[in-house]
């Protein structure tokens, strides 16, 4: 529950006088003010219990008992009921309650007490109840702050810098800013604002830093891996691909946002790229990455098999958990078909493996775009090719002769400083039919290493002998490349525009957007 939903059960629960309340959440500091509100809002006397200051009034900071162990806090408790009516008690660091013990089973004592007598006891905990005590009263889950409660974080967070330093930020930044932080605490949210503010402006291009500024606060990532993208990565062709990609990256903008929710529409959920060995499929979830300025996650399903029941269940959860948490971002999901192809599984291990995955699919409401990669996609379940489950399925062939063209001029600048030569490109055009993108890094890779270590030059004869003597991926493949293909065919999308229908002249570069002037915060509303 958000904010406002969880003040508004607090306050019926409280006036049901539940004697038991427990709210689950790992902002104490945030739910404590919270409940200060309530207090004074209704007008109501609760005491709270911190290890630091013993039992205090919550709103006034009066000192009712200065015992600072929860034994001591459970006794002042019992003392208090055998007296009084119509109380509030508050436990704020409250441990080992999620199993039957001496602490919970008193606190269950405690819970029955307070019935008798009208109060109320709220505990505040980051861990399970045992279910005795849940079924005495009432459990709330306190989510993290939503868009809505980061937008007023970071107005309240700028707002007294607004003369001082520099900022470009509208309200449209700072909407962006709201979705980038989603999942984080407040105390986190302010945090990485402050350290924003501290270098002295905020910019439009900060909102690329702030895209990345969850790593720093999620170091240990369950299986999950953290893939760097140079920032000089370029590949070749796909225009399909990436016509689509550029589509799709409009509904990035905050407003296409907000307007999808408006409409009940999901945001795009993710894309199945499948092909040919070595053609870009890998290659292509960085470019992803890259295109849209998100973090990349590679999520390997071979870390997450377990050897004890439920142990591989479990990982995949706490793994897309982890990846709601770092979002936005990309999830690259390597080789889906290994994980979830299911080949003589008899322990049921993969059908729940798949289960749960297309239940996260379909119910992940933070911004986590998937991109799955596959070579033998006849293995994948039929459940998880069915359309709807991703966006689109995409099909990544050999490279056309643009595409090879495009590849050839990119690697060989890579590795020779190469300077424009269309009768050398033309004849490697030739040369490479049937070449994957791989096989031609690979080849342009050697002789780079060959130039190094003889300290050689590489003239236009050597490149050419050397793609003459190679041997591509298709020749030594070839019955599995036209089984992929054969498969693809009337499934996929082309990721490539077909050979006959390319283009014969670049098209026309597209308008960059013109930036929003600089906005005062003021004006934001």
């Amino acid at each position: 529950m958000n904010y406002s939903e969880t003040k508004e059960l607090l306050i019926r629960y409280l006036v049901a006088r539940i004697p038991f309340i427990g709210i689950s959440t790992i902002e104490k500091t945030r739910t404590l003010s919270l409940l200060k509100e309530i207090s004074k809002e209704t007008n109501t006397n609760m005491k709270v219990h911190t290890m630091s200051n013993g039992f205090t009034n919550l709103v006034s900071g009066e000192v009712y008992n200065e015992d600072k162990l929860l034994m001591g806090a459970l006794d002042y408790i019992a003392k208090e009921l055998q007296t009084s009516e119509n109380q509030i008690y508050i436990l704020s660091d409250v441990a080992e309650l999620d199993t039957e013990n001496i602490t919970s089973r008193y606190l269950s004592d405690l819970t029955t007490l307070a019935e008798e007598k009208s109060s109320v006891i709220i505990v505040i905990t980051a861990n399970p109840i045992w279910v005795q005590l849940q079924r005495q009263g009432m459990l709330i889950d306190f989510d993290l702050p939503d868009e809505k409660e980061i937008f007023d974080l970071v107005i309240e967070s700028i707002r007294p810098y607004q003369n001082q330093i520099k900022i470009e930020w509208d309200k449209n930044d700072v909407l962006e800013v709201a979705n980038i932080l989603l999942g984080i605490s407040s105390i986190e949210i302010k945090n990485v604002i402050a350290t924003l503010i501290a270098k002295g402006s905020l910019l439009k291009d900060d909102l690329i830093e702030l895209k990345f500024a969850k790593d720093s606060l999620f170091s240990e990532i369950n299986g999950l891996e953290k893939i760097y993208v140079e920032d000089d990565l370029a590949f070749g062709g796909l225009q399909n691909l990436k016509a689509w990609l550029d589509e799709k990256a409009k509904l990035l903008n905050p407003e296409k946002r907000e307007e999808m929710k408006k409409r009940g529409i999901k945001p795009p959920r993710g894309i199945l790229l499948m092909g040919v060995p070595g053609c870009g499929k890998s290659l292509s979830s960085k470019a992803i990455a890259k295109r849209w300025e998100r973090p990349l996650y590679r999520l390997d399903f071979a870390t997450i098999q377990g050897r004890y029941v439920g142990q591989s269940e479990q990982q995949l959860k706490e793994a897309f958990e982890t990846a709601e948490h770092v979002s936005p971002c990309i999830l690259w999901i390597d080789e889906i078909e290994k994980g979830l192809a299911g080949d003589n599984d008899s322990s049921g291990v993969t059908q729940r493996l798949i289960g749960q995955f297309l239940f996260w699919l379909q119910e992940c409401r933070k911004d986590v775009f998937i991109v799955a990669t596959a070579n033998n996609v006849d293995k994948l379940p039929p459940e998880l090719l069915r359309k709807g489950r991703f966006d689109e399925l995409f099909f990544i062939d050999l490279p056309t002769k643009i595409e090879r063209k495009e590849i050839i001029e990119l690697y060989l600048n890579k590795y020779f400083e190469y300077r424009e030569d269309p009768a050398l490109v033309n004849q490697l055009i030739e040369v490479t039919t049937n070449y994957s993108g791989s096989d031609i890094e690979a080849v342009l890779r050697d002789l780079a290493y060959d130039s190094i270590a003889e300290g050689i030059e590489i003239n236009n004869d050597m490149i050419i002998n050397a793609f003459k003597k190679s041997v591509s991926m298709y020749n030594t493949n070839k019955e599995k490349v036209e089984k992929i293909r054969t498969w693809a065919k009337d499934r996929t999308i082309n990721a490539s525009i077909p050979e006959q229908t390319e283009p014969q002249t670049p098209q026309a570069p597209t308008t960059p957007p013109q930036q929003n002037p600089t906005g005062n915060i003021e004006t934001l509303y």
